[in-house]
């Protein structure tokens, strides 16, 4: 039996101890910044490579496990990955948050974009009329350039985030209606695709960025954390992101109640990580408990997750199949735009946010559920508190002079009383001196 190594993943460790040379999907990652070394690799492995991945020193491609085994032992090498696939995590929950309030004081997410990297977004009437608001497509499935979806998920939480209610007379309204979209499909007509294609896609969203002035991403998608977290591709990408300055929105995964159950790349701590609670289709939170599907924490390693949850359980959205059509869907999945969409209200007030300013805000304006922090972190999204806190924490302008109540008379004029200055004071005593001494003169 071969020995295990630490430079090799779980997955492909297991496959090494069956003696199988299988060709399967791999992730090889060389020291950071080496690009000597990734170039080589990638000329030496000519043909065999699928994606370049610079973004997180990586490299995508087929081996065998004979090649893995060599290929690990090499000292520029830092760790080898299975190409693991990442599936998509599949009206009351505005109310449940407070998401009328935010429209109420002028806020819709107008001029912010949020890429969303999904199965794709369908041409809907909620998101193009009266005025198109995907604004960019990119496709890392079938190369088209023009926007659709195969299988309708990425369509649904596009309109969580950002439908105007165009088809409902404004029914059916996303969180920010005025939000521009940044369609990335990079999961099949199945809503399934490679760790690979994930990892491409938001490299490609982060150097677009300031092209389409993309400030969210948002990520209702997930895979088993098999990985360390220092070295999970996916990790990686994300953490990447955020130092970019993208704020990272990424579904806690659907594989509740058990606990240290938090899908890849939910389980960064740099990220906002949603978990899905159950509205009971009420306005109320006081009836919210949290969705029995809705992964737990805390993470693999320790980490305190997820960090916020919201409704998540018969969402109505748009539908791909028509461009007037609606339809309902439940995960995590739909939660993470509920967030993504607020983040866009938040940032349409305050550009300058940081990623981690946007996660403390969040955070810190959450309504309790009473239940484990393991289950619901902070609590549930409450835009009603996010504002409002955040109002009271801005800097406000000085009031303007307010005018009198009632209407009132100009005083009179006082009198000036006169009063002798010193000079004719001075003026009296030297008359005074002189007529003393006329009549002193006069006497003699």
């Amino acid at each position: 039996m071969r020995r295990m190594n630490s430079k090799i993943c779980p997955v492909l460790s297991a496959k090494l101890q069956t003696q199988s040379n299988e060709e399967l999907p791999v992730i090889v990652r060389v020291r950071e910044n080496d690009t000597d070394k990734l170039n080589s690799l990638a000329h030496n492995m000519e043909g065999k490579i699928k994606r370049s991945l610079p973004l997180v020193d990586a490299v995508a491609l087929n081996m065998n496990m004979g090649e893995i085994d060599r290929l690990s032992r090499d000292p520029n090498i830092e760790y080898i990955s299975y190409d693991s696939k990442v599936f998509a995590l599949l009206d009351i929950a505005n109310a449940s948050i407070g998401g009328n309030f935010p429209r109420e004081i002028g806020l819709t997410g107008e001029g912010v974009t949020v890429a969303v990297i999904d199965t794709g977004v369908a041409p809907h009437n909620d998101l193009i009329r009266p005025k198109n608001r995907i604004i960019g497509f990119k496709d890392f499935v079938g190369d088209k350039t023009n926007p659709y979806d195969d299988n309708g998920h990425g369509t649904h939480v596009a309109g969580i985030i950002a439908s105007n209610g165009y088809s409902s007379n404004r029914k059916y309204m996303g969180i920010a209606p005025n939000a521009n979209i940044l369609a990335v499909k990079a999961l099949d007509d199945a809503g399934s695709g490679n760790t690979s294609d994930i990892v491409s896609a938001i490299d490609w969203v982060v150097k677009t960025k300031d092209q389409y002035n993309t400030k969210i991403l948002n990520l209702s998608l997930g895979s088993p954390a098999n990985n360390p977290l220092n070295s999970d591709p996916l990790v990686r990408a994300v953490d990447a992101a955020t130092r970019a300055g993208l704020i990272v929105i990424v579904a806690a995964g659907n594989s509740g109640p058990s606990a240290k159950t938090i899908l890849s790349p939910g389980n960064s701590s740099n990220v906002i990580t949603v978990g899905a609670v159950d509205d009971k289709r009420t306005s109320d939170p006081s009836d919210d408990t949290i969705a029995n599907f809705s992964s737990r924490g805390p993470t693999k390693e320790g980490l305190r997750k997820p960090d916020v949850v919201a409704p998540g359980v018969s969402i109505m959205s748009l539908s791909n199949k028509s461009s007037d059509g609606y339809v309902t869907s439940s995960g995590t999945s739909m939660a993470t735009p509920l967030v993504s969409g607020s983040a866009a209200l938040l940032l349409g007030r305050h550009k300058n946010l940081t990623p981690s300013q946007v996660k403390s805000m969040f955070m810190g304006s959450c309504t309790d559920l009473k239940d484990k922090q393991e289950n619901q972190g902070a609590g549930i999204i409450d835009l009603r508190k996010l504002f409002k806190s955040e109002e009271k924490e801005s800097p406000k302008p000085a009031p303007s002079p307010r005018p009198p109540r009632f209407p009132i008379s100009p005083l009179p004029p006082k009198k000036e009383k006169k009063v002798a200055s010193s000079n004719s004071f001075n003026e009296f005593i030297l008359i005074l001196v002189l007529i003393i001494l006329i009549l002193a003169i006069t006497d003699n």
